[in-house]
């Protein structure tokens, strides 16, 4: 749905007028570089560097290596960022929106329904010929910012086993990894006995835009999605390495009309118990 993305244009008109957006920049990439540099080397004018391993889960553990972090670990870093309710924030990173979906995500699970994603990112602007800063962060006011928890479904490990089994559930990582062929993050391969693979990849186009709602929706209904009762969609279930580039797929979800549940420990946390059933292959098993 549109009110989710904003292009470059759109945004810059919005930052000339009298109520601009707070700037959260989420540049991160599994592994690096840091984001950090790439923020000071760059970044929109007035945004804030958002860490997301700091700021977007909490520590790693049993719950995967991306855990939702608390409510008030995350309402004090959104405040520090200068986000206000009632004020609208725009999240980017560097094009493809894998780590600012996880940031639009979160801030909608904690109540702030005003957040929209900068389509295709920093490499967006820069090609826009927008203007630019370096350095560090800029000097901002506190934000007032308070944390709603639960204002989007999501998943435990026993309820993505369940829609696995008996509805839709997706694994947004690489066909490779959910293969089992290779696993660069975390100890086991493989994937969620009956989920179906959904590479967030194919979600945006080669310049990291999102494609269109009519052709995600044609994605996602080819891939099982079928109405549910009474003609309503069927709820998918979406899960991936830590439940950031799940939240890449809630949101294609999102913009092409769909309900998604996310399952935030995803198989970082799947594979902390023995006992959850671990499958490969190229097809759901």
């Amino acid at each position: 749905m549109a009110d989710a993305l904003i292009g470059a244009a759109a945004l810059a008109r919005e930052l000339g007028g009298d109520a601009p957006p707070v700037l959260l920049d989420v540049r991160w990439r599994l592994g690096g570089p840091p984001g950090l540099d790439r923020y000071r080397a760059g970044h929109l004018p007035g945004a804030r560097f958002t860490d997301l391993d700091r700021d977007l889960a909490g520590p790693p553990g049993a719950g995967g290596r991306h855990p939702l972090p608390g409510p008030g670990p995350f309402q004090a870093a959104m405040r520090r960022a200068g986000v206000s309710d009632g004020r609208p924030v725009v999240v980017y990173d560097e094009d493809d929106s894998l780590a600012a979906a996880r940031a639009w995500w979160l801030l909608r699970y904690f109540g702030h329904a005003g957040t929209r994603v900068l389509d295709g990112g920093y490499q967006a602007w820069l090609a826009a010929g927008y203007p630019v800063e370096e350095g560090g962060p800029p000097a901002a006011a506190a934000g007032t910012f308070t944390a709603r928890p639960g204002q989007l479904p999501v998943l435990d490990a026993a309820a993505a086993g369940r829609l696995a089994a008996g509805g839709l559930l997706l694994d947004a990582r690489a066909a490779e990894r959910y293969r089992g062929d290779t696993e660069p993050a975390d100890p086991v391969a493989g994937h969620i006995p009956g989920a179906v693979s959904a590479p967030t990849a194919a979600n945006v186009t080669a310049d990291g835009r999102f494609r269109g709602p009519a052709e995600l929706r044609a994605r996602f209904e080819g891939l099982g999605l079928a109405p549910g009762p009474a003609g309503e969609r069927a709820v998918a279930g979406v899960y991936c390495g830590s439940g950031v580039t799940a939240a890449h797929e809630v949101l294609a979800l999102h913009l092409a009309g769909l309900p998604a549940a996310l399952y935030p420990g995803s198989w970082s946390e799947w594979i902390t118990d023995p006992a959850r059933p671990v499958a490969t292959g190229p097809a759901p098993g």
